[in-house]
């Protein structure tokens, strides 16, 4: 029964119509073959072969295919519809590995043996478990390709593995290339690298993780930074509004004062002018009554007018009389009214600015390691001074040699940080900046504060700083230098290129022969009076 599956295809005895071994079958004009019931019954709908859709127009007349009626007979009665429903049960799907004996069916192979490179089905495996001497090949489970199993050179199976070449090997090998390598067998190294591999997915599945745990973290921050960037957006949009209205407001109060006082001006001018006038009317009129006196030549009349009209009408003395109206310093006025508003709305800004900044707060302590010999540390690490004589210190790489210096434990390689120093007067000089990788202020003769920028900026500072807050934002580039007490931003370093950690770094400078010997001091961070404000 399994040879005759192999000569005949079930097309050869089945209909396409019912998909079983014919039942009477017959021909069509056409020269396919059906049940008889099962095209009649498909002609009840449409005159068209199923097979070739031929249409035809009139019901053709049926023949009964004796051949295939016989042969349908003769399968029906071996039981051959249970022989295809079997083969169907075990046919190769795509991609599966069928049995190289199998011709017209290729079922599924069970097992490929090593030995005959050759892959099997349930029927053809047969002999390998009943002879004796094919009992003793190697079976494994079905593979495409055999031949990549089998050694090239010896065609043996590849049952070992040198670890010294690193290749599958056969036995044979052993004995030439191979002599003396460190040899294992395959299972030996499937095991040994199986477990290797358990340790790198082990790895593999973490580095996921933590990378999902940043992509959250990323996405959290992205969040932050939006609810920053509406906060900051709102606080600018209202801040800038208020600014807008002052402006506006002082340049409307601007207006109307040098308005009123033009008004004022012009009332004052016209009535001087109206005044004048009056004064010119009643000149005009002696004038007039004093030329036909001097005309007239009644001698009587003109002696006794003459007294009348002898003297000059009173009138005001206008030589002092001016209209004139002083603008001097009246938009500068105006525009420092403004200026103080603008002033507490920056100062309001700061404020916020310090404070969101001291949310970054961190324990800085100082490396005694790094300590120029002639500072004096405390034992906490939060104190530095200079003393007199140099210190016999141990000449560590990370030393400061000619520079009276320190630097924190602590160094930061991304992030924003903060940190607040107690300092006092002093002198001294610190030749640092940022082309050599420092970004600091200092205070120099006592009364001089500079940005050590190349060149250095002179601060104009309010007030002189007692406690200084030093924030930094490493992805920005930002350094910026707070007058904590004060509230105020002495200086700020922007655009700065950070490629490495960087470490706080702290110089008390000479102690000046007594009058810099108050120590650096680094000091806990408290915002609270920022808070209540």
């Amino acid at each position: 029964m399994a040879t005759a599956s192999n000569v005949l295809s079930e097309d050869q005895f089945q209909c396409c119509i019912c998909l079983d071994v014919f039942t009477d079958p017959v021909t069509i004009p056409c020269g396919h073959n059906f049940c008889k019931n099962c095209i009649i019954k498909h002609w009840d709908i449409k005159l068209q072969c199923p097979m070739c859709n031929r249409l035809f127009d009139r019901r053709p007349e049926l023949h009964v295919n004796t051949f295939i009626s016989e042969i349908a007979a003769q399968f029906r009665q071996l039981g051959f519809k249970e022989i295809i429903s079997c083969s169907k049960q075990q046919q190769a799907k795509p991609g599966e590995v069928h049995c190289d004996v199998c011709t017209e069916i290729k079922v599924k192979a069970l097992k490929s043996c090593l030995v005959c490179a050759t892959s099997y089905c349930k029927t053809h495996l047969e002999p390998h478990q009943r002879i004796s001497g094919l009992k003793r090949h190697k079976l494994i489970d079905p593979v495409q390709d055999l031949e990549g199993l089998m050694c090239k050179k010896h065609d043996k199976p590849l049952e070992l593995f040198c670890k010294t070449d690193q290749v599958c090997v056969c036995q044979f090998c052993i004995e030439s290339n191979h002599n003396r390598h460190h040899i294992v067998s395959l299972n030996c190294e499937y095991e040994e690298t199986k477990a290797k591999l358990g340790q790198t997915e082990v790895k593999i599945q973490q580095m996921i993780q933590e990378r999902h745990l940043k992509i959250r973290e990323l996405q959290c921050s992205l969040e932050l930074s939006k609810e920053d960037a509406d906060r900051e957006l709102e606080d600018s949009v209202y801040i800038f509004l208020n600014v807008s209205q002052s402006v506006e407001e002082g340049l409307a109060q601007l207006i109307d004062r040098i308005e009123k006082k033009q008004i004022t001006t012009e009332k004052q001018a016209k009535g001087f002018i109206k005044e004048l006038e009056t004064e010119i009317s009643e000149l005009t009129r002696r004038g007039s009554e004093l030329e036909q006196l001097l005309h007239t030549e009644d001698h009587l009349r003109f002696l006794q007018t003459l007294p009348s009209l002898n003297s000059v009408p009173p009138t005001k003395d206008w030589s002092e009389v001016k209209v004139h109206s002083s603008y001097e310093g009246i938009v500068r006025r105006a525009v420092a009214q403004l200026e103080e508003k603008l002033t507490k709305e920056v100062k309001k800004l700061v404020e916020a600015e310090l404070q969101r900044a001291q949310q970054f707060a961190v324990n800085v302590s100082l490396n005694p390691d790094t300590a120029y010999p002639k500072l004096i540390l405390s034992d906490d690490g939060k104190q530095v001074a200079h003393g007199d004589s140099k210190q016999n210190l141990p000449d560590k790489p990370e030393r400061f040699k000619s520079c009276f210096g320190v630097l924190a434990k602590q160094s930061f390689a991304s992030g924003r940080f903060y940190y607040e120093v107690e300092s006092i007067n002093r002198k001294g000089e610190i030749m640092v900046c940022p082309r050599n990788g420092f970004w600091t202020v200092c205070l120099r003769n006592g009364t001089v504060y500079h940005a050590n920028t190349s060149p250095p900026v002179c601060l104009s500072l309010r007030s002189k700083p007692q406690k200084v807050g030093v924030f930094v934002d490493y992805e920005e580039g930002l350094v910026s230098f707070y007058d904590v007490d004060a509230a105020d931003l002495i200086y700020s370093f922007t655009g700065c290129k950070f490629t490495d950690r960087l470490y706080p770094y702290f110089s008390p400078c000479l102690n000046g022969g007594g009058k810099n010997s108050a120590p650096l001091i680094i000091s806990p961070v408290n915002n609270t009076h920022l808070l209540n404000e």
